[in-house]
């Protein structure tokens, strides 16, 4: 029974349907969809970071100019002499830092809740182009401050983009095609990082990735909406009308509110305490050594120390591959909005992440301690260095274990949560030996304390 003052259903309706704001949201959201361990808003923090980060641009552009001569003093100036430029600055940073972090956890929660079956493939993938969309705007931001690390960070990142050349070169048709040349070329203007470049990476960083961004978001939300909602398991899936719902307004919306908070104030805190990072103004005759790549791509790097074409090239585009197909080849209804499928599910997954851990692990400790093929055969030819390496080996083995799950159970859902298990824990690894174990020449040291002083 509706209380004196409080608005009858026809009223709430009306509120939400007549509100543009409140129109994105359906007037009833299933209770299971408001649970935090459910989906823990990562979605919604996405959006609210990705609402900070254009906030935070818009003001540093009204200072920044984007010129190899002045973009490093432009950015000392917002630094030390804008008033709250260091504070705006450093939320731009970190709040980008957090995209990368939450939109990994948020593919990671959707795929292990199964969010991408029945009719959402369409979704998934939209979600999959965001990500890389992510990866490319923090990535292009990387090079702005045009200080020794952003230098450097993309002169690496532009190479990995030309790893194609390995294999052009040992097939000797690189003079005539040139792949991997011309996305380096395509990226920064050119063999070395230059004006060309950074006037590629402040378009592309303040207008188109921004505007796809969002276009693409919008579409995002748009189409959860459309497809029901949130997922949720098949228990619920017979929940009609107003059983088991809440109103949007005024449940959901203040909850979002009290994440918007949440998320400018952690950012806000971050940015007091935390600089960020900014070196001397780049110069292309001084590398950095160890010279490395943002460290989103620093799992990337360490592949293409093995090999160039395998680790920068085929595998990652496998890996893509793979992701843009799971709700293509997995169509398993009944797993849907259930946490790692179920018990068997939740022991494939643990299994899996201990195979990977372990086997990629013995490799390092092989590579560090041994070496490679290079090292043990210095004849050896090319052909075999490319082949057999620490990228393909691990992709082989991780497919060859899927595909015998998927023998064993005879279930898509199963063996597609071996691999993407098992991608994702090697992912991790290879990132944090990249982060924090290699060096001045890629050498492998176990702190920056055992760097050689030069």
């Amino acid at each position: 029974m509706e209380s004196k003052g409080t608005p009858d259903k026809k009223q709430r309706v009306g509120i939400i349907t007549r509100n543009f704001f409140l129109h994105i949201h359906a007037t009833r959201v299933h209770v299971h969809s408001m649970k935090p361990t459910y989906t823990f808003g990562l979605g919604i923090i996405l959006g609210f970071l990705f609402l900070v980060m254009v906030f935070t641009g818009v003001i540093l552009m009204i200072y920044y100019t984007p010129s190899v001569e002045t973009a490093y003093q432009s950015v000392k100036d917002i630094v030390n002499i804008v008033p709250g430029g260091r504070i705006i600055r450093n939320m731009h940073r970190w709040a980008s830092q957090g995209m990368i972090i939450v939109v990994f956890l948020h593919l990671i929660r959707v795929f292990y809740t199964g969010s991408y079956l029945g009719n959402r493939s369409l979704n998934w993938v939209i979600g999959v182009v965001l990500l890389i969309i992510t990866l490319l705007s923090n990535f292009s931001g990387y090079l702005l401050p045009w200080d020794q690390l952003a230098y450097w960070a993309v002169t690496i990142g532009s190479n990995i983009a030309a790893s194609a050349r390995e294999l052009t070169d040992l097939l000797g048709i690189t003079n005539w095609l040139d792949p991997g040349g011309f996305l380096k070329k395509l990226l920064i203007g050119g063999e070395v990082v230059g004006q060309p470049a950074l006037s590629r990476f402040f378009a592309l960083h303040v207008i188109f990735l921004p505007l796809t961004m969002l276009v693409l978001m919008g579409i995002h939300f748009w189409r959860i909406r459309k497809d029901g909602g949130l997922s949720r398991p098949a228990k619920y899936a017979s929940d009609k009308g107003g059983e088991n719902k809440w109103y949007a307004w005024p449940v959901l919306m203040w909850t979002e509110l009290a994440l918007l908070l949440l998320v400018v104030v952690v950012v806000l805190f971050v940015a007091v305490v935390a600089d960020a990072p900014l070196l001397e103004k780049a110069n292309p005759v001084f590398p950095e050594n160890p010279a490395k790549s943002p460290w989103y791509f620093l799992g990337i790097q360490e592949l293409v120390s093995y090999s160039a074409f395998a680790g920068g090239m085929l595998v990652p585009l496998l890996y893509l591959v793979f992701l843009f197909s799971i709700p293509y080849r997995d169509r398993e209804d009944r797993y849907v909005g259930e946490w790692f499928s179920g018990k068997q599910g939740t022991t494939i997954v643990m299994r899996s992440a201990l195979f990977a851990l372990l086997l990629v692990v013995i490799q390092l400790v092989v590579i560090i301690r041994f070496g490679w093929l290079r090292d043990w055969f210095p004849g050896i030819s090319q052909w075999f260095v490319m082949l057999i390496n620490p990228a393909t080996i691990t992709a082989g083995f991780f497919v060859v274990v899927a595909e015998w799950i998927h023998w064993k159970t005879r279930s898509t859902r199963m063996a597609a949560l071996v691999l993407f298990t098992c991608s994702m824990v090697a992912l991790v690894i290879f990132t944090v030996v990249g982060i924090w174990f290699r060096g001045p020449n890629w050498e492998f040291y176990w702190s920056v304390n055992q760097w050689p002083v030069i």
